[in-house]
C-alpha cells in the first residue's frame, strides 16, 4: 500500500476537505532545508507561508535539533505542577519576559496558541472571581479574528467555517468590528475618522452589553487568517482608552505577530499596546516543537497571589506545560533570531518583498491591494477593481492561485479571495526574486483560466 493510500485509510487532516482529500489524496512533504522544502515526488518549494506562519528561522537548523537531543537525553519529560520545574523552561520563562514589556510579569506555558487561548479565558474570568467582581465575564473579539479553534479560542475566532455545525460561539463571546480598512471603512472617511468610529462602537457595545459584565478585549495586532489586516493608524491607543475607562483587560494574541514577524519584537511593540495578556506560540519555537506561552502582567498576578490563600491551588495546566524539550528548543530558536538579528531583516525584507509585489502584480486588473507588515503580506483579488467587486466565493479564486503556485514552486496560503505570505524571517533578495516571480505566474495563470471559463473578461 502506497503512503498516499495509506493516509486516505488512516489519516484525518485538519481544515481539510473531507471529499477533496479522498478524490485527490495528501501531498506529502518529505525533507526542508532553509526557505525551501521538498516533497515525496522530490519537487522543492520556496515555502512562502513558513508553514502555518510558524518557522521563522527557517528548516533545517542543527543547533536547534541538537538542543532537543540534548535535552532528551538529560530528561526527555517532568511535568510541571506542585512546583516542579525543568532548567529549559526556567531559563524560557526568564527569556520571555526579557523580550516582552517590561510590565509583564509571569509565564504559563501550554501546547498550542488555541490551548493558551482558552488558558486565558480562565485567567480572564478567574481574576476578576478573585477580585470580587464575578459579573465580569464576556470577552469582546472582533470579525474575522482567529483565535484557535478549542472550544473556547474557537468562540473568539471570528470565523463562521469555524463556528458552523460546531454549536459555538459560547455566549459569553461578544463581537466588534474587524479593521478592513480595505473593504469596511466608509467611502470618503479618513483613516483617522475610521480609528474614531471603530473606537466608537467598541465603547457603544460595551456600554450595550454593561461596563460591571465585560472583562476583556483580544485582539490581534495585525489579523491574520481574517485577511491580513492592518489596524488604522492610533487605533490600539483609542482602544485602549476605551477599555481603561471600563476596567477591561487587554489581551494581545501575539501567535503570528509575535518573535519578530512585524519587524518589530511583537505587534505590541509596534503598535505601543501596553497588554495584560499577551499569547505566544508560532515563532516561539520556530515550529520545532509544540508550545505557547499566556504571559500576564503584574496586576494581574498581584491578585493572584494576593488572593491564592483561597484557594488550594491554581486548578489549570497540562501535562506537557513547560515540557523540557520544547523549552530547550525555543530557546535555541531565540538564540537564532537574536545573533541573526531576524527581527531586523523582517523590517527590511518585508519592505522588500512588498515593493516587489507592486512592481509585478500591482497594476494586475484583478489585484485589489497589496497589503501588510513585516513578513505578513497578503494580495486581495478582485473581480473588478474599480469598484472592489469581490469574486464570488465558489470560484476559489485563492485556492486556484495556490494550486497555480506550487506548479511554479512556490507556497502562499489562500484565505478566500486572498493570497496570505508569511516567508521564513531569514528570507534573502533571491527568495525574494523566487517567491514573487512565482507567485506573479500564478496569478496570471489563475485569472487567464477564470477567462476561458467565462468568469471574467479576457485581459486585453
Amino acid at each position: 500500500m502506497s503512503l498516499e493510500e495509506m493516509d486516505k485509510r488512516s489519516l484525518f487532516h485538519p481544515f481539510t476537505s473531507i471529499g477533496d482529500h479522498l478524490a485527490n489524496g495528501p501531498r506529502i512533504m518529505a525533507s526542508a532545508a532553509g526557505v525551501h522544502v521538498t516533497d515525496s515526488k522530490g519537487r522543492r518549494y520556496l515555502d512562502g507561508a513558513a508553514g502555518l506562519w510558524c518557522v521563522n528561522v527557517g528548516y533545517g537548523r542543527q543547533e536547534i535539533v541538537d538542543a532537543m537531543t540534548r535535552q532528551a537525553q538529560a530528561l526527555p519529560f517532568f511535568h510541571s505542577f506542585t512546583s516542579i520545574a525543568n532548567e529549559p523552561s526556567i531559563r524560557l520563562a526568564d527569556r520571555v519576559l526579557r523580550w516582552a514589556p517590561d510590565h509583564m510579569s509571569k509565564v504559563f506555558f501550554g501546547n498550542s496558541g488555541s490551548d493558551a487561548n482558552d488558558t486565558n479565558i480562565k485567567l480572564v474570568w478567574y481574576y476578576n472571581n478573585m477580585r470580587g467582581k464575578p459579573a465580569k465575564k464576556k470577552i469582546v473579539a472582533r470579525n474575522r479574528a482567529y483565535h484557535g479553534v478549542t472550544i473556547g479560542a474557537g468562540s473568539l475566532t471570528g470565523l463562521t467555517n469555524c463556528h458552523q455545525f460546531f454549536d459555538l460561539p459560547l455566549p459569553q463571546i461578544i463581537r466588534t468590528h474587524s479593521v478592513d480598512q480595505y473593504r469596511e471603512k466608509p467611502e470618503g472617511m479618513s483613516e483617522a475618522e475610521f480609528t474614531a468610529y471603530l473606537a466608537s462602537e467598541l465603547e457603544a457595545l460595551i456600554l450595550k452589553e454593561g461596563p460591571d459584565t465585560v472583562a476583556a478585549f483580544i485582539a490581534e495586532p495585525v489579523m491574520g487568517t481574517g485577511g491580513v489586516l492592518v489596524p488604522p493608524a492610533g487605533y490600539f491607543q483609542a482602544v485602549q482608552d476605551v477599555l481603561d475607562r471600563y476596567d477591561i483587560l487587554m489581551i494581545a494574541d501575539e501567535v503570528i505577530c509575535g518573535f519578530g514577524r512585524l519587524g518589530s519584537p511583537f505587534g505590541t511593540t509596534h503598535f505601543g499596546i501596553r497588554p495584560d495578556i499577551m499569547t505566544m506560540a508560532k515563532g516561539l519555537s520556530s515550529g520545532y516543537q509544540p508550545i505557547s506561552a499566556s504571559v500576564i502582567s503584574e496586576r494581574i498576578w498581584e491578585v493572584l497571589k494576593d488572593t491564592s490563600g483561597e484557594v488550594a491551588s491554581f486548578a489549570h495546566g497540562f501535562t506537557y506545560s513547560a515540557h523540557p524539550i520544547a523549552a530547550a528548543a525555543a530557546l535555541a530558536n531565540l538564540d537564532i533570531v537574536e545573533r541573526e538579528n531576524l527581527v531586523g531583516n523582517a523590517a527590511s525584507a518585508g519592505t522588500e518583498l512588498k515593493a516587489a509585489l507592486k512592481a509585478r502584480i500591482g497594476d494586475h486588473p484583478h489585484v485589489g491591494d497589496i497589503r501588510g507588515v513585516g513578513l505578513m503580506l497578503a494580495v486581495e483579488m478582485v473581480a473588478d477593481r474599480a469598484t472592489r467587486q469581490p469574486f464570488d466565493l465558489s470560484l476559489k479564486v485563492g485556492a486556484r492561485i495556490v494550486a497555480k503556485a506550487y506548479e511554479q514552486g512556490v507556497i502562499v496560503r489562500p484565505l478566500g479571495n486572498m493570497i496570505a505570505m508569511s516567508p521564513p524571517l531569514t528570507l534573502t533578495s533571491a527568495n525574494i526574486e523566487e517567491l514573487v516571480a512565482g507567485l506573479g505566474r500564478a496569478v496570471d495563470a489563475a485569472t487567464d483560466e477564470l477567462a476561458r471559463e467565462g468568469a471574467l473578461p479576457k485581459k486585453h
